[in-house]
């Protein structure tokens, strides 16, 4: 199903929506195949004379801003009555989750039921918390203020391993961005402040009982780990991601609490992120390996790009210099070398669709033409980088990642892309040969998991740049969203994204329907504010990678 642009007047969803040498200090505050493209990149930096103005936009002192920015109350109206529709939504999957499921983890749309895959403390909620304080739902979010005080931090359900990452962004993540935004820009929401602090509260005891995760020799910590007797699993080595996305949320925690422990312990895991070794681990500059010896923290490959398992530390990189520009200007240079060598070296345009821009995989210096839902952020996450720095190169590249992206939506018959895909003609399956020649790519794992990158991307592309079309797309990807996932009491992820209806609803709805999903397709489409990327220039805010929004520390840049 092709997603078309909707037009002023088509704001009705297609389904209904109603239901009942490591530096360990604390920084305080203050080569390619030959069956695809042969061309150099159009970004390659030998082409890019860093003066190219694209045609949606232009400087406006030292930002970007829309050309064509005017008020339009039709226009207005429009993005209005979306908003109100994906608030819809966000109802629509509160309810089903708050009567079925609630204080567990997920709900189980299809048979009414619930799942604790994220240990039982009620991941759901904790996402929702800061997706409802922007929707301005007070209901809502005083339903969530009057759990957190309750939750029970020291034991995991079933004595569960507990993931330091996913604990860190979703939980710890969704606590503190609450805590910034109902003490600060939304602070009429809560009927109870006593609530609020307990935001912080909650956010510290889950740090003391996360923090003996990082007790290794070298300060790399473990990913999984047991609260009931202070162990870890038998891994040996832990992933680039899943140490490279803490430093944000533990750093916000130092300075919120003013105690420097808890930024101490995640940068000095960072700080073998900064400065990898072996130095072959570094196959393009800036672009490191997956795996680090949690012993001595030695990286122990030379494989990686921005997908999944790596994909949030380079997202940090740039955000912990937008969270305060004063401490982390190295983050910066480490983003902009591997911003650099990924449009160098890992730029790849398929052979049927040249005109397509997406970017490849590493084994050290050899291509590996396949991505992935997950690696769609990256679009957005170069549209931040050259907002902030003024680089009309990475806004330029960025835009071209998201309209691969897009490409991706609009080649199947949900209008939902693909979890994994490739552009290898090696392994080009027969039967979608023709998806293949019409769209660039073909599928390698067909399933939709309420995965929030194509649209973030919509978003940052809309906020850079203000074209309406981000919009457009947005809005269709929220639409197909709908049409394809609403099952029973929310919303479920489905097996097939290029079959009539989704294939199998597979009954589940993660937490970061919540968080993500339905934050960026609100977002895109509501007036700006000061928690909005990009807003009237500066970033006040910045969003961790579960789209949980932190006040910054430094100045806005």
């Amino acid at each position: 199903m092709r997603v078309s642009a909707v037009s002023l007047a088509a704001v009705c969803l297609p389904v209904a929506l109603a239901l009942p040498q490591h530096s360990h200090t604390y920084d305080q505050p203050s080569g390619q195949g030959s069956d695809l493209s042969s061309t150099r990149s159009p970004w390659s930096r030998e082409n890019n004379n860093n003066n190219g103005i694209h045609e949606n936009y232009k400087f406006q002192g030292n930002k970007y801003a829309n050309a064509n920015n005017g008020n339009n109350p039709a226009a207005q109206q429009v993005a209005a009555q979306r908003a109100a529709a994906v608030k819809d939504a966000f109802q629509t999957a509160w309810t089903g989750y708050y009567q079925y499921a609630f204080p567990n983890d997920e709900l189980l749309p299809v048979n009414n039921s619930f799942s604790n895959s994220r240990n039982g403390w009620g991941a759901s909620a904790i996402d929702a918390l800061t997706t409802a304080t922007v929707m301005q739902i007070p209901e809502i979010v005083n339903e969530i203020l009057a759990y957190v005080p309750n939750i029970d931090f020291s034991k995991s359900n079933q004595n569960e391993p507990v993931s330091l990452f996913e604990t860190t962004i979703r939980y710890m993540g969704g606590l503190l961005a609450g805590y910034d935004l109902l003490k600060g820009p939304l602070d009429q929401l809560p009927n109870n402040t006593g609530n609020v602090d307990a935001c912080l509260t909650q956010a510290k005891t889950l740090a003391d009982h996360l923090s003996f995760a990082f007790s290794s020799p070298s300060g790399i910590p473990h990913n999984n780990l047991f609260f009931n007797d202070s162990s870890f699993d038998n891994s040996t080595t832990n992933g680039l991601a899943t140490i490279g996305t803490l430093v944000l949320e533990w750093t916000r925690l130092s300075d919120l609490t003013g105690d420097p422990s808890y930024a101490r312990l995640s940068q000095r895991a960072e700080s073998y992120l900064l400065n990898p070794q072996p130095a072959t681990s570094e196959p393009f500059p800036g672009l490191v390996g997956t795996n680090v010896n949690i012993s001595n923290g030695m990286f122990t490959d030379a494989e990686g790009g921005w997908s999944g398992g790596d994909d949030s530390f380079y997202e940090y990189l740039l955000k912990m210099y937008v969270y305060d520009s004063s401490r982390f200007g190295h983050y910066l240079d480490r983003w902009i070398l591997a911003a650099d060598s990924t449009i160098a070296h890992l730029t790849s345009h398929p052979s049927s669709r040249p005109d397509l821009t997406f970017v490849a995989e590493y084994s050290g210096t050899n291509l590996l033409f396949r991505s992935g839902h997950l690696t769609c952020f990256d679009g957005g996450n170069f549209l931040l980088g050259g907002s902030v720095l003024n680089r009309t190169d990475y806004v330029d590249f960025g835009l071209a990642l998201v309209n691969g992206c897009h490409d991706t939506y609009n080649s199947t018959l949900t209008g939902i892309g693909p979890e994994t895909f490739s552009w290898n003609t090696t392994n080009l399956p027969a039967n979608q040969t023709a998806l293949y020649e019409a769209a660039g790519f073909y599928i390698t794992d067909s399933q939709y998991i309420l995965r929030p990158e194509v649209i973030e991307s919509f978003y940052y592309a809309y906020r850079v740049t203000g074209d309406a079309k981000y919009q457009d797309w947005a809005w269709g990807a929220f639409q197909a969203i709908v049409a394809n996932t609403r099952v029973g009491s929310g919303f479920s992820e489905i097996s097939d994204v290029n079959a009539v209806g989704g294939g199998t609803k597979k009954n589940f709805q993660d937490s970061f329907l919540f968080a993500e999903v339905l934050k960026y397709s609100h977002l895109i489409h509501t007036q700006d504010d000061v928690w909005q990327v990009n807003h009237n220039g500066t970033n006040e805010f910045v969003f961790n990678t579960e789209a949980h929004p932190f006040k910054v520390a430094g100045p806005p840049v």
